[in-house]
This record gives structure tokens, sequence and C-alpha cells, in this order.
């Protein structure tokens, strides 16, 4: 049996068609032009000749890539294709001089997917739910709308101090959180995201605009008391009625929750609550040291 692993092209979608993956509606046949093309790469492996399994990466912020797109043909399953797959495009991401991080999202249950990625050396980083809603109105306080911020550098000091010191997650796109650096943060994005400060000036609120298969204002909030902060869900409130006055498309809010402040919300909340998605990933140093072992050896 000859096992071939290579970069597809626009030539290989009726190879992807011909696979028996046991998904009757999949958005990688969808799209599958956009993820050959850009800063995204899918790869396929061949057993003699037939594509068996497929997955990819797609960059973000120029430093980081996240595997995904992992699809099998049911036919070639118990053979470890999608493992190896999966290690060799990991490889192949981090031969690209300026990804310094890989990662991988799987959900909270999927435990196969989970060892596949503790094998492959990647380290669990955080548990989030992609909650979403369209009504805040069970968390609001009638308390008064946060004051937006227009300066840039206070932007700047805000993200340095809950973000770039501690190194914590941030949620760049919905679905993507990443470990925090100054290249999730460049001025560009910036310009576009809202920044909003509560009344003593202790609390932010960050909101930007993403586009997945619907619209979202993605509202970011680094603390657990989401409860206890008044006008912090009016302001959100009020920036998506903004948005929903620029838009006809199906639109909704996203705030990424940890299970704590999931479990926080109030018993008649409205978000949608799905499945939590664990976060993994290994650091370019991690991963060089586990293909040179003879390097961590102590010289005596």
């Amino acid at each position: 049996m000859k096992e071939t692993i290579r970069l597809l092209n626009e030539e290989d979608y009726p190879l992807l068609e011909a696979m028996d993956t046991g998904k009757s509606e999949d958005y990688v046949k969808r799209i599958f032009d956009r993820l050959i093309t850009g800063p995204n790469r899918l790869y396929g492996l061949f057993s003699d000749g037939k594509l068996a399994s497929v997955g990819g990466y797609s960059i973000y912020a120029k430093r980081y890539a996240m595997l995904g797109r992992l699809r099998s043909d049911m036919r070639f399953r118990g053979k470890n294709f999608a493992t190896k797959l999966m290690e060799f495009v990991k490889d192949e991401a981090f031969k690209v001089d300026e990804i310094h991080w890989v990662g991988a999202n799987t959900q909270e249950e999927n435990f196969p997917a989970r060892r596949v990625l503790e094998k492959m050396g990647f380290q669990s980083y955080t548990m989030l739910h992609g909650a979403i809603t369209k009504d805040t109105s069970a968390l609001e306080s009638g308390g008064q709308t946060w004051n937006k911020i227009h300066d840039m550098q206070q932007k700047i000091v805000w993200l340095d101090e809950m973000y770039l010191k501690t190194k914590a997650i941030f949620p760049y796109e919905c679905y993507y959180p990443f470990p925090a650096s100054t290249d999730l943060f460049q001025k560009k994005d910036l310009d576009t995201w809202t920044f909003y400060e509560n009344m003593d000036q202790t609390r932010i609120l960050i909101t930007k605009v993403d586009q997945k298969k619907h619209k979202y204002l993605h509202a970011i909030y680094p603390w657990n008391d989401i409860n206890n902060q008044k006008g912090l869900w009016e302001t959100i409130s009020k920036e998506y009625q903004e948005l929903l006055k620029q838009t006809e498309e199906e639109t909704y809010i996203w705030m990424d929750l940890t299970k704590e402040e999931a479990n926080q919300l109030p018993e008649n909340h409205s978000f949608e609550l799905p499945s939590p998605w664990i976060l993994f990933g290994i650091e370019k140093t991690q991963w060089k040291k586990s293909k040179n072992p003879t390097n961590n050896m102590i010289s005596l």
C-alpha cells in the first residue's frame, strides 16, 4: 500500500467529491476554492492513488496557524491516516518562517480528537462556549452605557495590561482565540474595533463585527463578573442595535464564555450555549525541541 501526502489544487475537487465521509452537507466542499488559496492550505493523504483523508490550516495575524477541515473516507478508517496527515500538516505550518504557534479546536466531548492532539504534542489552553443571542434584556440592569475610547494609546495600554503582560487568550475572531501577542493587535484592526470603558475606568469592553455563516457583533470582556457590571449589557445591546440597522443578514451577538461564566448567567437568559470548544496549541520552540530531542540532553 503506497501512501503519499501533497497539497490539493482545484483539479482535485472531483476526488474530494468521491470521498465517503458520511456527511450529507459539507462546507469544505462548498468553499473548497477558498481553502486552497490565500492564507489557507489543504492537503490530501492518498492511499494507492485514492484520496483517503484531507486536512489543512489557515493563517491568522501572520503568526498563528489553525489546523482543521479534517475529513476521512470511511472506507479507509482504522488505518491512522488522519493522525499521519495532521502531523504532516502541523510540520508544514511550522516550516513557514512567520508561524510561531499552531493550534486546533475540538469540542469537549470529542475524546478521540483530544487524544490525537495530545499525542501530537499540543497542550490545552482554554475551554470556551461560543455563546450567541439576539436579546440581552435578562442581563441588563438599567445602567448607563459606557464611554467610548477614541485615543489609540489608551486602547494599547488596556490591551497590554489585560492580554500581553499575562499572555491571556484573546478571541481574535469568532471560533478563533489565540494566546495574545503584539501581532494580534495591529493598528488596522484596532481602528475597526470599538473600545468602551466603564464609569470608574476599571473595566473595558471591546466589540467588533465578524462574518462567518452569519454576521456577529463579537463582544469581548476579559473579566468573569458579567452579571455585576452596570451598563455592560446596555452597551453591548446598543452596539448590536446599531449593527442591525446596517445589515439585512441574520445577525447575532457572540460572546466567548468559560463554563464558570456560562453558569453565572441568569435562568431566563436567551443565550444559546453549544458544547464548549477546547483550544489546543503548541509553540514553535516546543515543536523544534520535539523534532531535535538531542538538543534537550545535558552534556556531562
